[in-house]
């Protein structure tokens, strides 16, 4: 398998680094590939709990956590794109707050892709957010082939 224009949907976890390495050994020489980073709604607003009393400290815990979200967005998408300058493929970003099986969906809509790459999804009790992404409704809405990464062993 042999693609010229992939969509991966990545956030730098232990699956998605697995999509992302498929994606980069099916990648067609000079593909493109197109990184749909998901920073999931549930971040929009997030202030954190009542401990958070007056305007001024919602806005500086708001910035800080905009602030380390953009800094690991940033680590994320350099690792990404060096590997795929390594590897000759062309890499566009595209980053949107929203929820994650939709924000596939509406890329795919408007674009030709010939793969579009998920992770698997994270078993229990690994660490991290749980940003659910629906396979069978991304199966069902996808103008192109899906394919689900396996998990690293």
């Amino acid at each position: 398998m042999s693609a010229k224009r992939i969509l991966l949907a990545s956030h730098n976890t232990r699956g998605a680094r697995a999509a992302e390495r498929f994606a980069l050994k099916h990648a067609a020489r000079g593909a493109v590939i197109d990184h749909l980073l998901v920073v999931p709604d549930f971040w929009k607003g997030m202030m954190g709990d009542d401990w958070l009393n007056n305007a001024s400290t919602r806005k500086i815990y708001g910035d800080y956590v905009e602030s380390e979200l953009e800094k690991e967005i940033q680590r994320h998408v350099t690792r990404l794109s060096r590997e795929c300058e390594r590897k000759a493929l062309r890499y566009r970003l595209t980053v949107v707050l929203g929820k994650p099986t939709q924000a596939v969906l509406e890329q795919d809509s408007h674009n030709r892709y010939e793969l579009v790459v998920i992770g698997a999804p994270r078993p229990r009790g690994e660490p991290g957010l749980r940003s659910r992404i629906y396979a069978d409704k991304l199966a069902a809405g996808l103008r192109a082939p899906l394919v689900i990464a396996p998990r690293p062993a």
